[in-house]
């Protein structure tokens, strides 16, 4: 039985297929990657001219990442540790080029080193804008905690591009102001009560808006930043007596002069993920808001706010329009038709749903060279327990109806981490194990996004009693619809955290489980970057029990820890046990 290929199993990539995508704050131009494949042997980076439909090849061979001017007039990315743009070709620098990024004008491009500095090429000048060599401070760079909360980068172009904004870690985080001669100023808060650097996104009015939170991550604060003395002004609070949980996308300054920001309903029977702009609801409680994509002008009615959310079916994620307008009460219209796993990219006057790229009345498709996926997954998906635990039901291809099959219980990668979802990219490893000869189930149990806040932090220094629950019993409860699956031969398998519960599942319910595959567990929690977990298990200083009881041990009856890569061995173990 062939294996099916890596790009079908690692998060829905595929190659030859567009991504990255990026559109130009005038809605002229989208540029987006392919990566080379069978039907596309000339990756790169491409440009989309909206107007007339033309793509042209940026640059040609394996470009990982890009960045561009607010118009995309010009793109920049590093190769070999060398610097490139669109309309320069290889520019000279003094030293090895990573994370370059021009300013929104386009006149000048911004990199950090490895060593830890940051420095901006104008023209044929490369200037050291902070940092130096063995200093021990790092500039630009996201520090570990940063990944921790989406955020990938550590340094910002003003709209203007006359300043940065960059973090300088040493190893505490702090922000800065840096202009192009030379000076600088502090941004200022309570950086020892607030030690996590959240998010940071400029203005259309000049002003920076950054979110902070405690320690404990149940307390936040949105800030904006005065680019002339760095002093800070509260927006917004954020509060959760479990932990906070940032909207990706917000804050964000929207066109009336509002702040929009990320929270939660959680009162008069509402348990929702909306948005609010200066503390009033302006999503329905019905949409569980996922990520804020832009914010799209409209000819009439006011600008609409552009998310990608899910109203009723946690395994779908649509594209909708939000209302931005005050009066009339909130609203959302629903952009995507076809059940699935849709997207959004925003700029100017242009929206961007999956590969359609959308101008008023005017459509056209990015082209896409992947090759056709190696199965087509048919999951069922059902709602069970009386929690309604999302689950996906998955048959071998040709099943037929009587013939009772071991159950493989495949498991996400752990809290915050959705597994159950309408992408057929996603199922196409979990379809191999079914064509070997099981049920494949995963269950999306508490913890995951997708259906409530409550639904998410129930397990806070309980996941693992929760979340071992919630299979056990969606697991019992699937076989009312599913006869076929035989729960005296039950494997388990996950990777990461879903090794940790693979492994949590063996040892404590051996009963349940006949076995189990753990691929490169995590064993100790207490080994975790410290923001995550303490996001779900508190301070490890004042909950060491809890850590203790999530600590699983790296061997047991029943359970092969597992490289990745190895799923010949898996198999060949997980047939052998339940035979």
């Amino acid at each position: 039985m062939e294996y099916p290929e890596l790009a079908t199993r690692t998060g829905g990539f595929r190659f030859g297929a567009p991504h990255a995508l990026t559109v130009g704050d005038d809605g002229a131009r989208v540029a987006f990657l392919r990566s080379a494949g069978p039907r596309d042997p000339a990756p790169g980076l491409w440009s989309l001219d909206v107007a007339t439909s033309a793509l042209t090849l940026v640059a040609a061979g394996p470009v990982h990442s890009y960045a561009g001017s607010a118009k995309l007039d010009v793109l920049t990315w590093a190769y070999e540790g060398g610097l490139f743009s669109s309309t320069a070709g290889r520019i000279g620098t003094a030293d090895e080029v990573l994370d370059p990024r021009p300013d929104p004008t386009g006149r000048h491009i911004g990199y950090i080193t490895p060593d830890g500095c940051l420095r901006v090429v104008t023209g044929g000048d490369d200037q050291l804008l902070a940092g130096e060599a063995g200093g021990g401070a790092s500039w630009g760079a996201a520090e570990p905690a940063a990944a921790e909360f989406g955020r990938d980068r550590g340094w910002w172009w003003s709209p203007d591009g006359t300043l940065i904004l960059a973090v300088r870690s040493t190893p505490a985080p702090s922000l800065h102001l840096l202009d192009l001669h030379g000076g600088w100023v502090d941004v200022h808060w309570d950086r020892e009560t607030y030690p996590y650097l959240v998010d940071v996104r400029w203005g259309g009015a000049g002003n920076a808006l950054i979110t902070v939170l405690r320690r404990t991550q149940q307390h936040g604060l949105v800030l904006s930043v005065d680019p002339r003395t760095g002093e800070t002004q509260v927006h917004a609070e954020l509060a959760d007596a479990r932990w906070v949980e940032p909207v990706p996308g917000t804050p964000r300054l929207l066109p009336d002069g509002r702040v929009m920001v990320g929270g939660e309903l959680a009162h008069d029977g509402f348990d929702a993920r909306c948005l609010f702009a200066d503390g009033s609801l302006i999503t329905p409680p019905g949409l569980y808001v996922r990520r804020v994509a832009g914010v799209l002008p409209r000819p009439t009615g006011g600008p609409e706010i552009i998310v990608e959310g899910t109203e009723g079916e946690p395994a779908e994620q649509h594209v909708f329009a939000v209302r931005t307008a005050q009066a009339g009460g909130v609203s959302a219209r629903r952009l995507t038709a076809e059940p699935g796993w849709h997207t959004a990219t925003v700029g100017g006057d242009v929206l961007v749903t999956d590969l359609t790229v959308t101008r008023g009345s005017a459509t056209m498709t990015l082209p896409s060279l992947a090759e056709p996926l190696p199965y087509t997954p048919a999951p069922v998906f059902e709602r069970v327990t009386d929690r309604r635990l999302p689950s996906g039901v998955l048959y071998p291809t040709g099943h037929v109806t009587g013939t009772r099959l071991p159950v493989l219980l495949e498991l996400g990668g752990g809290p915050g981490n959705q597994h159950v979802v309408a992408d057929p990219a996603r199922w196409q490893e979990r379809q191999w194990w079914a064509d070997a000869g099981f049920v494949v189930v995963s269950v999306d149990s508490r913890g995951t996004p997708g259906v409530a806040p409550s639904f998410e932090k129930v397990i806070y220094r309980r996941l693992a009693d929760v979340a071992l629950t919630d299979q056990i019993d969606a697991l019992r409860s699937l076989t009312g619809k599913h006869p076929d699956l035989d729960l005296g031969r039950v494997a388990v398998r996950g990777t990461g955290l879903g090794g940790w519960l693979a492994a949590v599942a063996v040892q404590r319910r051996h009963d349940v489980f006949r076995c189990g595959v753990a691929r490169d567990p995590i064993i100790d929690w207490a080994e975790l970057p410290v923001a995550y977990a303490e996001r779900y298990l508190g301070s490890h200083a004042d909950n060491a029990d809890v850590y203790e009881h999530h600590r699983v041990e790296p061997a047991a009856a029943g359970l092969l820890i597992s490289p990745a890569g190895g799923l010949s061995e898996e198999l060949a173990f997980v047939t052998r046990e339940c035979a």
